[in-house]
């Protein structure tokens, strides 16, 4: 944070422009951002040039900044990605609460439309990098703030590497060959790497690569979609309320059968806010991210959605996924359909999809990472902070690929890759709720007003109650310990994963703020704000 300062005077000066320049709206202060949670700082979107709105809010134009909107869409849309999505809750779906299962998709959806609208008017008025530690240490204290993006950093980074482990199988599907648990973990690895040598070009050469790939993936899933649910429809739509006997199945009543898929479907709707982590490459950020991440979840959402239905409609024998004896629905309903010469081309396209959501999600770890770190409030900071010849977040593409890496040997035993996915659902909702829990705080308390270009007036102040209580929700549910969302056999730590790995991090997050204190480096940082600001202000005014 020190260091951020003298660099913003340097540059772009902080509240000097002509006009109606940063800061000077209403109930800005001076647009210098105090990081106080007073309100102070809101440099709303659309005064002055990007460059100058961020140097407003402390910071230098260090990222290279050249993405559309349609650049930013594309980053949230292949890490939420419908085919990842779809297959990382369709089996559970089917085999916990049967055809019926379908409905909990447009549940979470509306959830996190409201996590969306929250966020839209949070990216407003603060576009930068690391969004959730960036918005809470405006909203709130430092010691919470950080606690928030902390967590969400290391949820993000260890969904990296679930992600690279659910990819590597159809690496070796597409030669015909089983893999031994160590061959599945190199490949994983290689792909990490990879995908860290894309990154480390830069966000134009990330934008190319996510591009073809969301193309592919979403041409390939709508097409898939209608034609399964045209063309090879196999049941009428009652199965779509048809339990299968699921619950009865797996010991459970309907309800309790019903909140075990809203857990696990809340994860395909999950990814939107790396939309966030490029606000800072983005042209006209302070209105187009809140547009790209409302584009993004949407559209997978009906996509994923539509695929679902269409799946399930067009499965064989869905009571085989429930009895368990068929543990890819997808692909058996697409070749079942098709025949098995779409086996291969389907591979394809699920590499595709997987490997862009993979270049995606990694460099928003790797902005979130470079966020804190400039700031001097994450290990190692002055080397996750640099920043390469392309303009790329290299120190933080490096450290998100160690971390996320270094928790690849768990997939030697699968029972304990699957504790990391539970753990990286419930880490990723618990920011979404501690963050729309902060905003709800701050609007009651008169200590944020939202003045960016997005703005929901008396409406937001009810829609962020209810992200609060759907995000808390969602937060219990997913943590609550259940059998019927483990592989038979499982020890009972899978079953306690998301609590946990919850706790873990968030202890070793307590124990570095013990140590390091990076809270009192926040209010060294808002102090030395508060001096520019005071040393501005005859400028300004």
């Amino acid at each position: 944070m020190t260091d951020n300062l003298p660099r913003a005077r340097g540059g772009e000066t902080p509240g000097t422009t002509s006009g109606a320049g940063p800061g000077t709206g209403p109930d800005t202060g001076t647009g210098l951002d105090t990081g106080t949670g007073l309100g102070t700082g809101s440099a709303p979107s659309g005064s002055g040039t990007d460059a100058e709105r961020l140097a407003a809010l402390g910071y230098r134009q260090e990222l290279r900044r050249s993405l559309g909107v349609l650049g930013n869409i594309s980053m949230g849309f292949a890490v939420v990605s419908p085919v990842v999505g779809l297959y990382a809750v369709g089996q559970v779906g089917l085999g916990v609460a049967g055809g019926a299962w379908v409905w909990a998709l447009p549940v979470c959806l509306l959830g996190q439309m409201l996590v969306v609208a929250v966020y839209s008017e949070l990216a407003s008025q603060w576009p930068l990098a690391g969004g959730a530690y960036q918005w809470s240490r405006r909203l709130t204290g430092p010691t919470f703030a950080w606690l928030t993006g902390w967590m969400w950093q290391f949820a993000v980074m260890f969904a990296n590497t679930t992600v690279a482990y659910l990819a590597s199988p159809w690496f070796f599907a597409l030669f015909g060959l089983t893999p031994t648990p160590a061959q599945l973990v190199l490949v994983s690895a290689a792909f990490l790497l990879a995908c860290t040598l894309v990154n480390a070009y830069g966000v134009n050469v990330l934008r190319r690569f996510v591009s073809l790939g969301i193309a592919a993936e979403a041409v390939a899933s709508v097409l898939v979609g209608f034609a399964l649910l045209l063309l090879f429809r196999a049941h009428g739509f009652g199965l779509l309320t048809d339990l299968l006997d699921a619950p009865a199945t797996a010991g459970v009543s309907t309800g309790a059968a019903f909140l075990a898929v809203i857990a696990v479907g809340g994860w395909a709707f999950i990814g939107f806010d790396a939309c966030v982590s490029t606000a800072e490459e983005t042209k006209d950020a302070g209105r187009q991210v809140p547009r790209a991440m409302w584009w993004a979840l949407l559209s997978v959402g009906v996509v994923v959605i539509l695929n679902a239905v269409a799946v399930e409609l067009a499965h064989p024998d869905p009571a085989a996924v429930v009895r368990g004896e068929d543990l890819d629905p997808v692909t058996t309903a697409v070749t079942s359909a098709f025949g098995d010469w779409s086996a291969k081309p389907f591979v394809v396209v699920v590499l595709i999809s997987f490997t862009a959501c993979l270049l995606a999600s990694q460099g928003g770890a790797a902005r979130g990472l470079y966020s804190l770190a400039r700031d001097d409030v994450f290990p190692f900071a002055r080397h996750v902070r640099r920043v390469n010849r392309h303009r790329a977040p290299i120190g933080g593409l490096v450290a998100a690929t160690v971390v996320s890496a270094a928790a690849l040997p768990l997939g030697l035993e699968s029972t304990a890759m699957g504790s990391l996915i539970t753990f990286g659902t419930a880490a990723t909702f618990l920011p979404f709720f501690l963050l729309s829990l902060a905003a709800l705080l701050a609007r009651l308390r008169g200590a944020w007003r939202p003045s960016g270009q997005v703005s929901y007036g008396r409406a937001g102040t009810v829609v962020n109650a209810l992200a609060v209580l759907w995000t808390g929700l969602e937060v219990v549910n997913i943590c609550w310990p259940r059998s019927i969302l483990a592989p038979p056999g499982a020890p009972w730590y899978q079953v306690w994963a998301a609590v946990l790995g919850v706790g873990l991090v968030t202890l070793a997050g307590l124990g570095y703020l013990l140590v390091r204190r990076p809270q009192r480096l926040m209010r060294e940082g808002a102090a030395e704000v508060r001096a520019v600001t005071d040393e501005l202000a005859p400028a300004v005014h």
